[in-house]
């Protein structure tokens, strides 16, 4: 009888940890709402945070702690703050100090660092004499700093900085591309642009591959090409750094089901990856596809079109940022994610499924995006040990930048 039992429970802590749940401000409190649309939670909450790690973090009676998806306290309200749980730690402030705690709400012992770093991939930064290094949720040091900077991971990999010079490490602090260059993109496939001197290239294999008059190269995203631009014109190029689409455009975005929004004088289309407009170029702006095959247009407002270019949704929403970086499919903060896709309307905030519909058919003041209760995927956040907790997450701007390429125009 024990074993099916065993099983059983396995069983509904497994449904429970799957559950996506949205935060939202409906009458000036906060609640959670299920991908049906109906209230998980209840809005009860003056100040809440998007679920992470099963957990999120709620203030009651100005003190923060964090409650399940059930909306039951697992850590009680004794802290003056709270940031999001990563990798099953986070960081909380305890008698003015800023400490690592556990989802058991047990504080955690760390090596010494001038700042904590919010975990990320399952490392986070420590900082001894103005170097960033590496430790892991065991709170062992994985890398020893030796770095000027380390930037946020994504998808496992981090641009290194030294002595003003770039590189990439994986989440082992092994380094991957030796800190060489002057800037440095993401590692995509084995494979990043960087930027020695003026040139811009590929490095590839440890080998820098100068791209024929290139200006700059933004980042690869899901697919083996990227955009770059060259003469003051946008084109595409491959892995190799092959000009794969000659730079004729004046705006670009990124590669996703085959097709890139490009931009010819003020007005948005889609090429495919033979450079030939699948959909003319007629909006206002446009931005890359979804995993589900629709993406973002505009006219006045925001709409939504298939990939043959039908509106399947009037234009007539707004579309916005977030607040953090997807890094499911395309890292991008518009459109639809994980099946919906949050927009305003006439002030409200609401989520809108493939078909058009409203899910539950209600707006609100405020809502997040759908985050899994499992662990999601976080722009670094530093706290100081003795001051308010800072929103970098390096210790001074990479040249390179961190922002999705998914969103940047030229």
């Amino acid at each position: 009888m024990k074993k099916p039992l065993i099983f059983l429970l396995l069983f509904v802590i497994q449904f429970v940890n799957s559950q996506e749940l949205a935060l939202v401000k409906k009458n000036s409190k906060i609640g959670y709402i299920s991908k049906d649309g109906s209230f998980k939670i209840e809005p009860q909450y003056k100040s809440a945070k998007s679920f992470s790690d099963g957990l999120a973090a709620v203030e009651n009676g100005g003190k923060w702690g964090f409650i399940d998806t059930k909306g039951s306290w697992v850590i009680p309200a004794s802290f003056e703050n709270a940031k999001d749980f990563n990798s099953g730690i986070a960081i909380v402030q305890k008698d003015k100090e800023w400490v690592y705690i556990n989802t058991k709400g047990e504080i955690l012992k760390a090596p010494a660092s001038e700042k904590l770093f919010d975990f990320n991939n399952g490392v986070a930064f420590i900082k001894q004499a103005n170097k960033i290094g590496l430790i892991n949720s065991k709170m062992a040091v994985v890398l020893e700093p030796k770095y000027d900077q380390i930037k946020p991971f994504e998808n496992g990999f981090a641009r290194v900085e030294n002595n003003k010079k770039w590189g990439i490490i994986n989440a082992s602090g092994k380094e991957l591309i030796e800190p060489s260059y002057d800037e440095i993109g993401n590692y995509f496939k084995n494979t990043t642009w960087a930027r020695k001197d003026k040139t811009f290239g590929i490095v590839s294999s440890g080998n820098f591959i100068a791209v024929d008059g290139a200006e700059k190269i933004w980042d690869f995203e899901t697919q083996d090409l990227t955009y770059a631009k060259k003469n003051g014109k946008i084109g595409f190029i491959d892995l190799k750094g092959n000009w794969v689409i000659t730079p004729i455009y004046d705006k670009a975005k990124a590669f996703s089901k085959n097709l890139a929004p490009v931009c010819v004088g003020s007005k948005w289309g889609y090429i495919n990856p033979k450079a030939e407009f699948v959909i003319p170029p007629t909006y206002s702006d446009a931005e890359v596809f979804s995993s589900n095959g629709l993406a973002p247009i505009k006219e006045k407002n925001w709409g939504f079109i298939n990939e043959t270019g039908k509106l399947v949704i009037p234009t007539q929403y707004g579309i916005t940022s977030n607040g953090f970086v997807i890094a499911l499919f395309v890292q991008q903060d518009k459109g639809f994610i994980d099946g919906l896709a949050r927009v305003k309307n006439e002030g409200k905030w609401g989520f809108l499924k493939p078909d058009g519909t409203v899910v539950g058919n209600q707006w609100f003041e405020n809502a997040e995006l759908f985050s899994k209760t499992a662990e999601k995927n976080t722009p670094n956040e530093v706290v100081t040990e003795k001051a308010k907790p800072e929103t970098k997450a390096e210790t001074k701007p990479a040249k390179s930048g961190s922002k999705p390429a998914t969103k940047k125009k030229k």
